[in-house]
């Protein structure tokens, strides 16, 4: 009987040996959850179910058609068309920006008390309060410029715009930080600093 018993037990390992050794792993196997593998949850970039909500059944909806994601900015100041978003220089075409962006922002009272609220809460811990380049950092770190010094007076505005957006030298890019309007704002204020 223990023989038997013996035999049968050496059988089943034996063809459990030979069935589960296979020479291709393209076999996944049997599925025993199968919401673990196909989530049920409406991903965006999983199809496998069709979604009873939307009409075409897929899980993500198409963009209207002509429209590009642009955060909620106002991207017109005036009747002129110039747009605040095309802006599509990298970050070692400084000399492009110099001549080909104009701050499409209008100057006035209002603008250059934004640009200022704005310059002392991202620019005025390096660039000191008046632009001469001695704020509380500037003292650590060598180099920040003095906006007033003669290199510095003929910067333009598309400039400034740029190294505010990609950052130079030493000086870490802020446009994740401040959106393209209040850049241009900050150009205005700084624009000033220089007059005196």
């Amino acid at each position: 009987m223990k023989r038997i018993h013996t035999l049968i037990i050496g059988a089943f390992f034996a063809a459990a040996t030979m069935t589960s050794c296979q020479r291709s792993h393209d076999d996944t196997g049997w599925e025993f959850a199968p919401n673990m593998y196909n989530s049920l949850g409406y991903e965006p970039y999983s199809q496998i179910e069709k979604n009873p909500i939307n009409a075409d059944g897929k899980n993500m909806r198409e963009p209207v058609v002509g429209t590009v994601s642009r955060r909620n900015y106002k991207t017109q100041f005036d009747s002129s068309g110039a747009d605040l978003m095309i802006y599509h220089l990298g970050k070692d075409d400084l000399a492009i920006a110099e001549t080909a962006l104009k701050n499409p922002v209008p100057n006035n009272e209002a603008t250059l008390a934004e640009g200022k609220a704005l310059y002392e809460r991202y620019c005025q811990h390096c660039h000191g309060e008046a632009g001469d380049g001695n704020g509380p950092v500037a003292e650590m770190y060598k180099g920040v410029p003095n906006y007033k010094a003669d290199a510095y007076l003929t910067m333009s505005d598309g400039h400034i715009f740029h190294v505010i957006t990609h950052g130079k030298g030493r000086m870490w890019p802020h446009g994740s930080q401040v959106t393209p309007e209040e850049r241009w704002k900050i150009a205005h204020y700084v624009h000033k600093l220089q007059k005196g």
